[in-house]
């Protein structure tokens, strides 16, 4: 048995479509601010991901680093700087890249911008929407998950569902996330750092959603024969390729022996994390609707 592979590519560019055709009808191009506050090498490299995204479907990028914005380096000069983005009424979306400064709390910059401009879905206000399944403008990982799901023609009903890592990035919205429907929902349990027996739950799984951020942590002994794996993890890590050590990237899940058992599961990369940036796209174009 070999899994078939559910691939974010054809998913995010059929997104990519719907917000290029929205951004084509608007009488200017929504503008997304993404705010840099250290010189750490793989939020730059995100940043410049997102800026090559965002010129695919129309939508003007702006990284506001220190170069541009000056001194980022306290709570207070950051959350000034973000409540300057929320007044510019040029600025349609904003997102925070991590990591932030030493002794900054991300989330509350990221509370500090306005919820109409919460291009990441991740303001309180917005959460809360969540609750009254309203998905209009969603966490975007969580929400790339759903879409997975929904787009490989996945049943949810009832299904025995199990959620590993409960992050308020992913995790948690997640959960409520699937939960949407009265009649339609599956039944979740939800596994994290505390759970004594992981793999108790996971081999009950008929879906299981692993958003842990640990290469390897689920095993294909780990299991159920047939189920849907949709695997979150993006873990760098180093291997040794003729004789020299080279960085891959790979997932939480041990993606060969976990596809000779399932019936369905994400590749790491080309998964979940494509599905993702195209979501943010997505949500810049609806945070652009609101502010007209």
């Amino acid at each position: 048995m070999s899994a078939e592979l559910i691939e974010g590519e054809p998913i995010a560019e059929r997104i990519k479509d719907e917000v290029r055709r929205a951004v084509a009808q608007m009488p200017v191009a929504p503008r997304l601010a993404a705010v840099l506050a250290t010189d750490n090498p793989g939020a730059k490299f995100y940043a410049g991901s997102q800026q090559k995204s965002c010129a695919e479907v129309g939508i003007e990028y702006e990284l506001h680093d220190s170069e541009r914005a000056g001194a980022l380096e306290t709570a207070d000069q950051l959350k000034a700087y973000v409540q300057a983005l929320n007044a510019d009424p040029g600025v349609n979306g904003i997102i925070l890249l991590v990591p932030v400064p030493e002794g900054v709390n991300p989330r509350e910059i990221q509370m500090e911008i306005a919820p109409q401009k919460d291009a990441e879905g991740m303001h309180p206000a917005n959460i809360g929407r969540l609750f009254y399944g309203d998905f209009s403008l969603a966490p975007c990982t969580p929400h790339a998950v759903v879409t997975m799901l929904r787009e490989a023609g996945v049943d949810l009903k009832g299904k025995e569902t199990v959620v590993v890592g409960h992050s308020e990035i992913v995790g948690k919205p997640t959960l409520v996330m699937l939960l949407r429907s009265l009649m339609e929902s599956p039944t979740v349990t939800c596994c994290h750092i505390a759970t004594r027996d992981l793999a108790f739950h996971t081999r009950r799984a008929d879906i299981l959603i692993v958003a842990a951020g640990k290469a390897g942590l689920v095993r294909g002994d780990m299991l159920k024969e047939g189920a849907v794996v949709i695997d979150v993890g993006i873990n760098r890590v180093k291997v040794e390729v003729g004789g020299k050590k080279k960085t891959r990237i790979v997932g939480d899940v041990e993606f060969e022996a976990a596809r000779e058992v399932a019936s369905a599961i994400t590749p790491v990369p080309g998964g979940v994390g494509l599905v993702t940036t195209a979501m943010l796209l997505s949500n810049t174009v609806e945070c652009a609707r609101r502010q007209t």
